[in-house]
């Protein structure tokens, strides 16, 4: 989210993420696996996460119609994937989530011998995914990022020329958020992510589930809560692209994203990106298919054909979200492989991974949360 934008729910088969082009083509050989399967692949994913092309090539090159649902949270992927029966083949959690659903027995082990494409992935990103998901028995990297946050450089000069675009003190520090209330601030629906951000900018640990750091990050959130326009599950990348908000936190690929949209309306608005100096939350989308997947042989075609090489450039300039896949780098636009969206030396030190907390500290930071969105 946050990263992927934490978008509004649809329908299924809403508009043009749902492809159904049964018949267009002629249907590679498959696999044994789903030989006797319905020509169907249903697919839960993150809102506006795929490009419709890459859709409509998979149903033209294999002929199996994709039926595609998204969500808006992985709250919302959750609760549905918990309660079974869901009727999905692949879905793409984070990989966080991902770490908490595994042992509840909701994915299915990956049969990698159906999945040849494997060998273009990008290992040290592998690796580091397989700290919640070993041996990366569960789940393949569909897209990753880093949260900073992004920004309408004219806005943000305009009203403090000295601002610390390499802090969080941008969003964190009262002083410096009550100069950018008026064209406003916005946040995601995601403690997940910004509570560690903030512990990042108090000095703190920021996994740390220590009851006292805690309650430091929800005091600093509270002293900004007069200064936060919007805190939203929806798109704040649309509202800064817009120039309703100047300044949010965001992903690369938010801001990218953002800056993409900025270009094709040509309202003059300059949207930059930092990752603080800090600290910033390194995070993986992944996709992953279900124990009780309807078409499990089919699923597999669908996430190998994610990896192949040139499909998964495709895509990533078109969702302007970096991959984990090492062979599409030479087709990746050249804006996607810069330092703010690859960041090396110390700054790769100070990333944060996306930790699995457990559930009591979980219901503190709920409770935590709550307060700082109500301001009470």
């Amino acid at each position: 989210m946050l990263k992927r934008n934490l978008r509004h729910d649809a329908s299924r088969c809403a508009g043009t993420l749902c492809v159904l082009l049964a018949g267009c083509g002629q249907p590679h050989s498959a696999p044994p696996a789903a030989a006797a399967e319905e020509k169907v692949v249903n697919v839960y994913n993150w809102y506006d996460y795929i490009k419709p092309e890459v859709l409509r090539e998979f149903e033209s090159r294999y002929g199996i119609a994709v039926r595609y649902d998204v969500f808006d949270s992985n709250n919302t992927l959750e609760t549905r994937l918990l309660a079974g029966h869901s009727g999905y083949d692949v879905v793409f959690p984070s990989g966080a989530y991902l770490a908490s659903l595994i042992p509840a027995g909701v994915f299915r082990s990956l049969d990698k011998s159906q999945l040849p494409h494997l060998a273009n992935m990008d290992a040290a990103i592998m690796r580091r995914l397989a700290s919640v998901d070993p041996g990366n028995a569960h789940a393949v990297v569909y897209t990753w990022g880093i949260t900073g946050f992004a920004y309408d450089a004219a806005k943000i000069h305009a009203r403090m020329p000295e601002a610390p675009l390499d802090s969080w003190s941008m969003l964190f520090d009262p002083k410096v958020a009550a100069r950018f209330a008026d064209c406003g601030i916005g946040l995601y629906e995601s403690p997940n992510i910004i509570v560690p951000s903030v512990l990042a900018w108090l000095g703190e640990q920021p996994n740390s589930e220590a009851p006292r750091s805690l309650q430091r990050a929800q005091d600093a959130l509270l002293a900004v809560r007069p200064y936060i326009r919007k805190i939203s599950s929806g798109s704040l990348v649309d509202d800064l692209a817009s120039g309703e908000l100047c300044l949010i936190i965001a992903s690369n690929g938010d801001a990218l994203q953002a800056q993409e949209r900025t270009r094709i309306a040509g309202n003059g608005e300059q949207v930059r990106y930092t990752i603080p100096r800090e600290g910033a939350v390194m995070w993986f989308d992944v996709a992953a298919i279900l124990a009780d997947a309807p078409h499990p042989g089919n699923a597999h075609r669908f996430i190998n054909f994610l990896m192949d090489a040139a499909v998964a450039a495709e895509n990533t300039n078109a969702i302007r979200f970096p991959n984990g896949n090492r062979a599409s780098q030479r087709e990746v636009q050249a804006e996607l492989t810069n330092a703010a969206i690859f960041p090396d030396g110390d700054l790769a030190a100070r990333l944060i991974p996306e930790r699995l907390k457990s559930e009591q500290y979980v219901r503190l930071r709920t409770r935590a949360w709550t307060r700082f969105r109500t301001g009470k």
